[in-house]
């Protein structure tokens, strides 16, 4: 059974118990919210993941994006990859591999991964048809259901499935005056393998044989944003928000088969749209969690974008995102490497830990740090530090030459001696 048929039939599962304990959340209410697909937890009983929480009153989580392409793979990059991720606190981690042995890099990243581990099917499913056929949109529809099957089976824990690119969107799409039409990769294959075909997207004509798969497995779905934005100047248009409304139906006749959902979105877009979308996407979907890439709130930082993903990142989770999908330095210029992971895994830490605090989450932590800072108790403050290797390495480089209690900026000049000393005499 899934976690929301147990939780439907009232039951708690050890997966639930372990979630409830980690957020210090009632379990009875973890419960009901994973029945009314409020709450997801990622779990295929094959990969056996640590069990993660994602959804209404829990701590905002963050995903890793690693993978090859076609023009650099090399598998134990990506194995080190992963582990940095993790190492650097990534609550989850996807492969997004479209170059070498896709079987071979996703199983080998299974056996690494400890924690939810997601995929894009359809990307092995474009893969294989070029190989087979010549062309992406030359693909068959069982080509497609089969990706997602095989890759449930060798225990991947949840799925990207463009289910709302639709005929008829792609129609309205063409009419629209986007400046840039589409950016998701998985939703140009939908695109295309409509228009060529013209046929219906599979994943939504046959979208109760996905769920059929997904039930089996309990593979959780994680609706893909197709029509996200990938300009400041489409933010928050009828492309993308026709598609939310498509996938709020399609999330609906999950919860009724008793299948985890998520949804995702929304891209590029102002700071002063965030939290619109977030509370329109909540209303349309009866609150679903809500996993979002960024979103990044300008268009022009490449080399930067973990920093603009994390500005948007903070609103979103405060608005009500559950799950925020990092970026890294490299985005929209090359495949990111080890440190680039790390700091995109970081950046998104950061936000989605500012965003529990305006939530009043976790405010203990920053107030033991800040009471660290006050003892100027060092070590403590290290430990607290969302990245303690950064803190000591830059705390180490340049030391204080005479007050080794305060930092180098201030030495004996530091406010908070001088306030000890004459403050609370």
């Amino acid at each position: 059974m899934t976690q929301i048929s147990e939780a439907k039939h009232g039951a708690v599962t050890d997966q639930m118990k372990m979630v409830s304990k980690a957020e210090n959340i009632d379990v009875e209410i973890l419960r009901r919210r994973v029945a009314s697909g409020k709450i997801v937890i990622p779990f295929n009983p094959v990969h056996s993941p640590h069990p993660l929480g994602i959804g209404k009153g829990l701590r905002v989580k963050v995903n890793a994006n690693i993978g090859t392409s076609r023009e650099h793979c090399d598998l134990d990059e990506e194995i080190r990859k992963a582990e940095a991720a993790i190492k650097a606190g990534a609550h989850a981690v996807m492969d997004l591999s479209t170059g070498g042995d896709l079987n071979k890099i996703r199983v080998s990243l299974l056996k690494t991964v400890g924690v939810p581990f997601g995929t894009v099917p359809i990307y092995q499913a474009g893969i294989d048809a070029i190989k087979k056929y010549g062309a992406i949109v030359d693909m068959t529809e069982d080509d497609m259901f089969n990706s997602f099957e095989t890759q449930a089976k060798q225990g991947v824990d949840f799925v990207v499935a463009h289910a709302g690119v639709t005929r008829e969107s792609v129609r309205r799409l063409k009419r629209q005056k986007r400046l840039i039409p589409m950016v998701s990769r998985g939703g140009a294959f939908h695109m295309a393998w409509i228009l060529h075909n013209e046929k219906e997207n599979p994943l939504y004509k046959n979208f109760d044989y996905l769920l059929e798969i997904a039930k089996t497995y309990d593979l959780t779905l994680s609706l893909g944003d197709g029509m996200r934005s990938g300009a400041i100047y489409d933010s928050n248009d009828r492309a993308k928000f026709q598609e939310l409304l498509i996938i709020g139906e399609l999330v609906e006749r999950a919860r009724e088969k008793s299948i985890q959902t998520m949804v995702e979105g929304p891209g590029h877009m102002p700071l002063n749209d965030i939290q619109p979308n977030v509370e329109v996407m909540k209303t349309i979907t009866k609150e679903a969690p809500y996993f979002v890439l960024g979103p990044l709130v300008t268009d022009i930082a490449p080399g930067y974008d973990h920093i603009s993903a994390g500005i948007g990142g903070a609103i979103a989770g405060y608005a009500g995102a559950d799950f925020l999908c990092y970026v890294t330095p490299a985005e929209h210029l090359s495949l990111p490497d080890i440190d680039d992971v790390r700091e995109g895994v970081i950046a998104a830490r950061i936000a989605a830990h500012a965003a529990d605090l305006a939530r009043g989450i976790d405010r203990d932590v920053d107030f033991s740090f800040s009471l660290a800072r006050e003892n100027l108790d060092w070590e403590k403050m290290f430990k607290l530090s969302i990245d303690p290797c950064r803190a000591r390495e830059y705390r180490e480089k340049r030391l204080p030459l005479e007050n080794t209690h305060a930092c180098s900026m201030c030495g004996r000049l530091c406010a908070i001696e001088i306030v000890k000393k004459y403050l609370k005499k």
